[in-house]
């Protein structure tokens, strides 16, 4: 871990810096949006804006990279995301900061590219996977810290605007001064939704869904918490609550994705995040928000991980990191349906009708795991992997960098089993003839 720190800290504070003015905007727009007067439903198509951004840019990004550079790509849209950032108070207009959010989406999505690109080109084969870990932890760190931010802000003025927007420019700073080579940049081969799809289908549908829940805690939590008139610092824990759950329970999946099959761990987790987001609907109270977000966000985050392993399971080797562009792009599809479904149910029936999206969503994941249970056998937990921490904020890169992960670990594994039954069989053949059963 040293060495990964004395290698890499620049862009892991750089990126943490980056979380850092992400998740400030994030959670100061839903504040600020109801200031303004904006309707929930207008305020779920701002917040969808950002993923369809990230979906069109995830797609943009490498042929940018490819015509014109790293460096080039990088400074341009970080140009961009410090300018729109302080755009937003200017212009107080749903319609406008929907298309500001598509901008910032876009943005972000080349940046983490550009970025997870020179991450993945500093660690070596043996430390890759610790840089991996950081890199997510930095991240989910980076959003927590924004939530601490806006606690001690005021969102009615300009402060917090031009905070993340400062934040962002610094961020770029340690990276681009830090790195030496520009790294090599070519993605994987695309594999087609329906060749997904016939491969394994609740991880697709598991991703479409996951997806929508998880775009709703990022976009929308901020716009519950504001109807449902918590004050600053009751909301900025609310909406931390979320990552500090993902970054506390992502420990005891991965020891459990180990021992148990992976679809019924998948049940498993999506239905304890559904059964905690009854809760608040069914108690109410500021107690059981927080316990609500901290499961819900503790089992979404891995969630997400899980079904990319899951899915994993049922692809050859070369297939796996052609499926990393299938998997993003049905998470991004599910990201934009999330928060416009949330906003439109918020909107008809109250704020609770956040929670009753996010029961629907991950109960359905729970039901078709359930039916995909009688229609195909589950991978024996010896034949498999450990899954690799993966989160929804990654981009292509990280995807297929946790791709080729799985693939060593899944070749060890097999090796392993290969040599054991080897050893097996020759114990067999030196076995004089007559002496089995004495």
């Amino acid at each position: 871990m040293g060495h990964v720190l004395k290698t890499s800290w620049a862009l892991f504070l750089g990126m943490m810096l980056l979380m850092v003015g992400n998740g400030i905007q994030g959670t100061l727009l839903g504040i600020r949006g109801g200031i303004e007067g904006f309707s929930t439903e207008a305020m779920s198509i701002v917040m969808a804006s950002y993923f369809a951004g990230f979906l069109f840019g995830s797609r943009a990004a490498p042929e940018l990279i490819r015509r014109v550079g790293h460096v080039r790509v990088f400074a341009a849209l970080a140009s961009f995301i410090s300018a729109v950032l302080i755009l937003y108070p200017v212009v107080a207009d749903p319609w406008v900061w929907s298309l500001l959010r598509l901008l910032t989406g876009f943005c972000f999505s080349g940046v983490y590219v550009t970025a997870e690109s020179w991450l993945n080109n500093n660690a070596t084969s043996e430390t890759r996977g610790k840089s991996l870990g950081l890199y997510m932890i930095m991240q989910v760190l980076g959003i927590i810290t924004a939530q601490g931010l806006i606690a001690i802000g005021d969102p009615s003025g300009f402060f917090l605007f031009i905070l993340p927007s400062v934040l962002v420019s610094i961020s770029f700073a340690p990276i681009l001064l830090s790195v030496s080579p520009t790294p090599a940049f070519d993605t994987a081969k695309r594999m087609t939704l329906r060749q997904l799809f016939d491969a394994s289908p609740l991880g697709v549908v598991g991703m479409l869904l996951a997806g929508s829940a998880y775009a709703a805690q990022f976009g929308m939590a901020a716009v519950f918490a504001t109807a449902a008139g918590l004050n600053l610092q009751e909301l900025s824990l609310f909406v931390a609550t979320f990552y500090i759950g993902a970054l506390v329970l992502q420990f005891p999946l991965s020891y459990f994705s180990d021992w148990i099959e992976r679809r019924l761990l998948i049940i498993l987790t999506a239905g304890v995040a559904a059964t905690a987001a009854v809760l608040p609907v069914i108690l109410g109270g500021y107690p059981a928000l927080l316990a609500a977000a901290f499961l819900i966000g503790g089992m979404t985050g891995p969630l997400y991980a899980l079904l990319i392993a899951y899915t994993n399971d049922y692809l050859e080797y070369d297939q796996m990191a052609a499926a990393s562009s299938g998997l993003m792009f049905v998470n991004g599809v599910g990201a934009i349906i999330g928060p416009l479904a949330t906003g439109w149910m918020m909107g008809a029936f109250g704020p609770r009708a956040f929670f009753v999206v996010l029961t629907v969503s991950l109960t359905a994941i729970v039901a078709y795991g359930l039916y995909r249970a009688t229609r195909r056998a589950a991978v024996p937990v010896e034949e498999t992997a450990a899954y690799v921490s993966v989160t929804p904020q990654s981009s292509q890169v990280t995807m297929e960098v946790a791709q080729e992960m799985y693939v060593e670990a899944l070749e060890e594994v097999q090796g392993e089993l290969e040599a054991t039954e080897a050893t097996q069989n020759k114990g067999g053949e030196d076995t004089p003839p007559g002496s089995q059963g004495n």
